[in-house]
């Protein structure tokens, strides 16, 4: 078990941080909009009279503290993470309960991670062989005072087990009770490459839409990226 009150917190400054998301979720207008994130529960209020499937297209906004809402251009990349939680989507550092945003330092990390677990996802289908989901990249900075699981593996190896993450989820729940930014931890999927878990969506900022990425599936694995914008195609190294 790791020892909590021994990892050592540390600033971390990306610009130009890498997220990729399914291209099926659309912006949520409130989080776009002009209006200041303080009014918003007036604003759902008010909508909910003649939308009464608002909350499903919002999520639970209470999971977010007011003093750490985010609005404006972009902001449904930050806060949708935070608000559309599930105990059937647990991840390395959330069971479900809380909200957790990913983000990579760069593409190709993001790339990996991403990949892993469409594939995984792939494997429990009987889709065929062909170019499936649609994912698009996001471009963000992230700057936060994050709990670092990097360049220890002795101690903090618990938490980076590449499939299970039994020990990570407890190790960050305690962290989030305690009010902690987030987490700075090794790519399990890309050699060097690193990752952060923003615990809150104000610790991001600037978030922008890059390319459109297309995945093929050859029946055992994503062996192909595609940027449809235009038309380039690369092969995925299998790393052993």
């Amino acid at each position: 078990m790791i020892d909590r009150a021994a990892i050592p917190a540390t600033p971390v400054a990306w610009t130009g941080a890498r997220r990729i998301i399914r291209s099926l979720y659309p912006p949520i207008d409130l989080f776009e909009d002009i209006a200041a994130p303080e009014d918003w529960p007036l604003l759902i209020s008010a909508e909910q009279k003649t939308n009464p499937r608002l909350m499903e297209t919002i999520g639970n906004l209470d999971l977010v503290p007011a003093a750490r809402r985010v609005g404006g251009a972009g902001a449904s990349y930050l806060m949708a993470p935070f608000t559309h939680v599930s105990p059937d989507r647990p991840s390395r550092f959330t069971n479900g309960g809380y909200g957790v945003l990913y983000a990579a330092d760069r593409l190709e990390t993001a790339l990996a991670e991403t990949i892993h677990h469409h594939e995984r996802f792939m494997a429990r289908t009987a889709e065929p062989e062909g170019w499936t989901s649609q994912f698009r990249e996001i471009v963000l900075d992230v700057n936060l005072w994050a709990h670092d699981l990097r360049g220890d593996p002795a101690r903090f190896g618990e938490a980076l087990t590449p499939d299970s993450y039994v020990e990570s989820q407890a190790v960050a729940a305690d962290l989030h009770a305690a009010g902690s930014d987030g987490i700075a931890y090794p790519s399990c999927r890309q050699p060097d490459g690193e990752c952060v878990a923003l615990f809150y969506p104000d610790l991001a900022a600037n978030p922008v839409q890059g390319r459109h990425l297309d995945y093929h599936w050859n029946g055992a694995r994503v062996d192909l990226y595609r940027e449809p914008g235009s038309g380039a195609v690369y092969r995925i190294k299998v790393i052993a």
